[in-house]
């Protein structure tokens, strides 16, 4: 073989395992009682650390071609790397949007030039062109993605094909989706009350933190969530739900969910872990849309996770520079949202499990096992299983770990002052992609290009 893993304890969705595991040929090959393998060209001696099946981060942003300067997918899949990712699923914003298959097979080439981990692509359908759609999915994309609210003011190239502002657009779009069998991920803000909220605060001249929240209440994300829903539920569309971040969110997912929609929704480490407060102490470095918020929907997130409402923890790792993130008096409007995140995905929910907040098991599920599954890596992915892909994470319990800029891997770790200065406990001692050892104690070992191109199966 070439790659033994013995003497861990493996963890799957459906529980631990004491056994050795055995690589060939970027698959594994084996999993056998302790001692029982043949030889293999290298041994990782595992003795009281996790073996994890490496995480998939369906929630994912690089920023090349446009924007080397923030991260590429060489960067940034580093970053992936060093925290136990193995699979990320691009988002279709670049410049410009992913919305033809000849723009896709450019964002492929660049995959499979820079990345070092294997990344999966995403379209972008809200042309409404036939031929767009099942081209990209010839091409090999993992599903389709759309926002509910128009495109930032200035970077309408980036949007091409993904904001959706009216509801005949957004009905037409799920009923193209659901003729390729995949999977469409919807970022939920309501257009209309978002435009109208930010034309009230502006009018007050507000330009302070809290303005960016108020512009945007839990409301305006519950609206765009049932619209979504209530067309899915005519045309029977599999959709995802995006970060969701408010109580009011989950409680509509929930009642679609038991009517039978075929809806399944994600929610990210910065609502998990960090509340409104974190955000007006840290500014735009905390700016997501939507936005952190309180307490009460950080408990519902929680319990969301808990009732399987919620299925998927994904990162919605955004790299971007220091100077656009400080703007003065005008961050609050003029900063872009979203930051760093892919590196701290796997420890955080490892470390909330380590600690007792859920279970080693229910862990593996939202980071690995589930996105799997839902596009269209089920078996292949997310588990540690003979024939399934070797992406593995072995992860060391013991050490308590605070995450400092010293220890980032992404370009964009400048910006990444919501995770500088976590505790976590553990770390990521080893991570395995495709049975290629990626990274190994605080080290990059793959080089640029070594990653794949993966479309589902």
């Amino acid at each position: 073989m070439d790659l033994a893993i013995t003497g861990g304890e493996i963890v799957t969705e459906h529980g631990h395992l004491h056994a050795d595991v055995g690589i060939d040929n970027g698959r594994i090959a084996a999993l056998s009682t302790p001692g029982a393998l043949p030889p293999a060209e290298e041994t990782i001696h595992a003795s009281g650390l996790l073996v994890l099946p490496g995480a998939v981060d369906v929630h994912f942003h690089s920023r090349t071609p446009a924007y080397p300067e923030r991260g590429d997918f060489y960067t940034e899949t580093r970053a992936a790397a060093a925290g136990g990712v193995t699979t990320v699923l691009e988002m279709p914003i670049s410049k410009p949007g992913c919305a033809t298959p000849e723009i896709f097979l450019n964002r492929r080439r660049l995959i499979e030039e820079q990345a070092i981990i294997d990344v999966g692509l995403y379209g972008a359908p809200g042309t409404l062109n036939r031929d767009d759609v099942l081209g990209m999915i010839d091409q090999g994309a993992i599903g389709f993605k759309i926002f509910l609210h128009r495109p930032v003011l200035g970077r309408e190239d980036e949007f091409v094909g993904i904001c959706l502002t009216e509801d005949e657009e957004l009905y037409q779009t799920l009923a193209l989706v659901k003729e390729t069998g995949r999977r469409i991920v919807v970022h939920c803000e309501s257009d209309s009350m978002l435009e109208a909220g930010l034309a009230r605060i502006k009018g007050q001249g507000r330009t302070d933190l809290q303005a960016h929240m108020d512009s945007r209440p839990p409301v305006v994300e519950a609206v765009a969530v049932a619209t979504l829903l209530a067309m899915a539920e005519d045309l029977e569309t599999p959709v995802h739900v995006a970060h969701v971040s408010s109580a009011h969110a989950v409680a509509v997912i929930r009642r679609f969910q038991r009517d039978g929609v075929d809806v399944s929704a994600e929610t990210c480490p910065h609502y998990l872990f960090f509340t409104e407060q974190d955000y007006l102490r840290l500014g735009p470095y905390a700016k997501f849309n939507p936005p952190i918020r309180s307490v009460a929907d950080q408990r519902a997130l929680w319990t969301g996770l808990s009732d399987g409402t919620l299925s998927v923890v994904s990162s919605d790792h955004g790299p971007y520079l220091v100077e656009e993130k400080e703007r003065g008096r005008e961050a609050t409007w003029l900063a872009p949202s979203g930051g760093p995140g892919v590196q701290t995905l796997l420890p955080m929910m490892i470390t909330a499990a380590l600690r007792g907040r859920l279970s080693l098991e229910q862990a593996v599920r939202l980071v690995s096992a589930e996105p799997a599954r839902l596009f269209g890596l089920g078996g292949r992915k997310g588990t540690i299983a003979p024939g399934a892909d070797a992406d593995i994470c072995i992860y060391d319990p013991r050490p308590e770990i605070v995450m400092t800029r010293d220890l980032m891997f992404s370009q964009a770790r400048d910006v990444d002052k919501l995770y500088d200065g976590m505790a976590l406990q553990g770390e990521v001692a080893v991570t395995i992609s495709a049975g290629r050892i990626v990274f190994r104690q605080g080290k990059i070992l793959a080089k640029r290009g070594s990653g794949r191109f993966i479309a589902p199966d």
